[in-house]
Formats: structure tokens, C-alpha cells, sequence
């Protein structure tokens, strides 16, 4: 009869586990601060203090059983955070010449896996505020991020918010590797 009440009280600790959503963080998503100095000497100085993040779009809360999200708080601040570090937007009140756009498009999630696997798609637009709202940078990106098991082998939702994070942190990241490949004059 005990095995019969510990095994209960084990599978329902488990089920509370998997219920429970954990979402995703701005730290764990910004660009890294190595990844940051590697790519702030390459900025375009046509580009450097002249961008301002419009308001992110797409993200949802994390809800009871949801599993973990991404909002759109927690990705507007991880991208001002990352573009802030590379000294891309601008200190001026009303100032910058760019406005980024950023549409969470679509977050796929595996309901249960091992090793996490999540796949993140972002839009991106860069307008030109001088040039009569010209586009100058429009691009649909989709990352990939991986959780092994053993990076957190108790939580599910854990790995979840770790792969979310990671393939949102690549996606900003390639946002500005490809901008920097722009002619910025």
C-alpha cells in the first residue's frame, strides 16, 4: 500500500512539473558580452547610434500550460539590450535615422524531448526615417537552438526556456551580422 501512495505522490509531482510554463528572460536572450566585443569594432559608422527599436510585436505570455514563451516585453528588451551594447541605437530623444521592426513570427516547441530542440522565427524591418520611410532591410530569419539533457536534467520546461532563449539570441545576433553587411554610408 505505501509503494501504491509514493508512486501516486511521484507521478503527481511530476504532472505539477510539466504544467508549470517558464518563460523566457531578456538576459538569456540578449547577445552574449563576448559575442558583443568580437562584433562592436565592425559596426558601420553609418550605422552606429542611428537605430530605434519600435515596439516588438508577436510574443505571447507564458501561461499555467503553455510551457515557456517568449513576450513581447522580454524580446523588445533582449533586442534593445543587444543593439544598446553594440552601440547601435541612438542616446537623442526623438534622434536615430533607422527604425527596427521586430515580428515574432513563429516558436516551435517540442511537447517532450530529451535534448530541447527549439526553432525560432523573427521578422525584421529597418526603415530609413529620412529617405521617406524607405526599406532598407527586411528579412524573415529562423534560428535553431539545442538543450541537451544533461544541461538540465530534472526540469523539461527548464530546457524549454534555455532553447527558446538560445534561438532568439541567435536570431538577433544574425539580424546584426547581416545588417552589417549592408553599404552604410
Amino acid at each position: 500500500m505505501q509503494f501504491k501512495t509514493w508512486l501516486g505522490a511521484f507521478l503527481l509531482a511530476l504532472l505539477s512539473l510539466a504544467g508549470c510554463g517558464t518563460p523566457a528572460e531578456a538576459p538569456g536572450m540578449r547577445i552574449t558580452p563576448a559575442d558583443v566585443l568580437q562584433m562592436r569594432s565592425w559596426i558601420p559608422p553609418g550605422l552606429k547610434g542611428q537605430m530605434v527599436l519600435a515596439p516588438v510585436t508577436g510574443g505571447e505570455p507564458t501561461g499555467r500550460f503553455w510551457g515557456s514563451r517568449i513576450s513581447n516585453s522580454m524580446l523588445e528588451q533582449s533586442i534593445d539590450q543587444s543593439l544598446r551594447a553594440l552601440g547601435l541605437l541612438t542616446n537623442v530623444p526623438g534622434g536615430g535615422r533607422y527604425t527596427l521592426t521586430a515580428k515574432l513570427i513563429e516558436l516551435e516547441q517540442p511537447m517532450v524531448a530529451l535534448n530541447m530542440k527549439v526553432t525560432v522565427t523573427i521578422e525584421y524591418s529597418l526603415i530609413d526615417r529620412q529617405v521617406e520611410d524607405k526599406v532598407v532591410y527586411q528579412h524573415r530569419l529562423r534560428t535553431v537552438h539545442t538543450v541537451n539533457f544533461t544541461e538540465s536534467m530534472l526540469d523539461i520546461n527548464d530546457r524549454t526556456r534555455l532553447a527558446s532563449e538560445g534561438a532568439v539570441r541567435r536570431n538577433v545576433e544574425a539580424m546584426v551580422r547581416e545588417l552589417m553587411e549592408i553599404g552604410w554610408n
